[in-house]
């Protein structure tokens, strides 16, 4: 079956609307881009129009790909002492002159909706997040939709990135799941993906998981976004593979509406730990 993750994330979106009518406040969300690139320019675009049809706070802030580091920083600096922001995000990739891992850094962990400050990774793999990853606490959401008992199935990983494959293999051991996290260096991939029970996809190569590495019944969850021919193509032979598992998400419409409702989710937490 096909997990639908346009309704998911309108649930999760329906959660934020509630929480928001039991607070006295609006949250505030201020969603930063650095240049021109036409795929940061409508996912930060989106960011923001969401946050406005929820009834938060949405900013988007523009910035010249010739800006220099130490003003981001600066930046950055008095968005963290804003009382009025509480959620903000550094959209990636960023020009060259700047380093990424200084920004996300600079960002105060208590308003780090992203997720990616060192606090936020290590209290997560410590069991204490304060503040999750979206696509990961996303794929969570997608997976806990199909009621199948994670606690003592095996989950595979293919990809070890800090923004997806980690933090869902963290969250999946929580949760807990027997985890293998599989990558570039695995070796006989496909029979270490065949004894998954859920099998999480975020490797960025189209249609990399074929049908002969899927387990029967297995729930697979495609966290890949590859444009190809002009048409948006997961890590997973869908067609294929949609015949031997239990659940399967698309692409687009599984994943990636998931990443937007949870950032909206984290950013009224984020309001609701600053103002208690």
């Amino acid at each position: 079956m096909i997990i639908d993750g346009k309704k998911i994330a309108a649930e999760v979106e329906g959660e934020v609307r509630s929480l928001l009518a039991s607070v006295p406040f609006k949250p505030g969300l201020v969603a930063i881009r650095v240049g021109n690139d036409p795929a940061s320019e409508v996912y930060v675009r989106s960011k923001a129009r969401k946050a406005h049809e929820l009834g938060l706070r949405g900013t988007e802030l523009v910035f010249d790909a010739s800006l220099r580091e130490t003003d981001l920083l600066g930046e950055i600096d008095r968005l963290n002492n804003d009382d009025n922001v509480d959620g903000i995000l550094v959209q990636l990739p960023l020009p060259p002159q700047i380093d990424p891992k200084k920004v996300i850094e600079a960002i105060d962990p208590e308003k780090d909706v992203d997720g990616f400050h060192p606090i936020n990774v290590g209290l997560l793999h410590l069991g204490r997040p304060l503040l999750v990853p979206c696509t990961p606490a996303g794929v969570m959401r997608l997976i806990a939709s199909t009621a199948a008992t994670i606690a003592g199935a095996r989950a595979v990983v293919i990809g070890r990135s800090d923004i997806v494959g980690k933090p869902v293999a963290a969250l999946l051991l929580q949760q807990n799941a027997t985890v293998t996290i599989c990558h570039s260096r695995t070796r006989d991939l496909g029979a270490v993906t065949r004894e998954a029970d859920i099998l999480v996809a975020a490797i960025g190569k189209p249609k990399f998981v074929t049908a002969e590495m899927v387990k029967s019944g297995a729930i697979v969850i495609d966290v890949g976004i590859n444009r190809v021919d002009g048409k948006l193509t997961g890590d997973v032979d869908f067609q294929n593979v949609r015949e031997i598992a239990s659940w399967i998400t698309p692409v687009p419409g599984g994943v990636g509406p998931m990443t937007i409702a949870m950032l909206m989710k984290n950013t009224v937490t984020a309001a609701e730990r600053r103002r208690r």
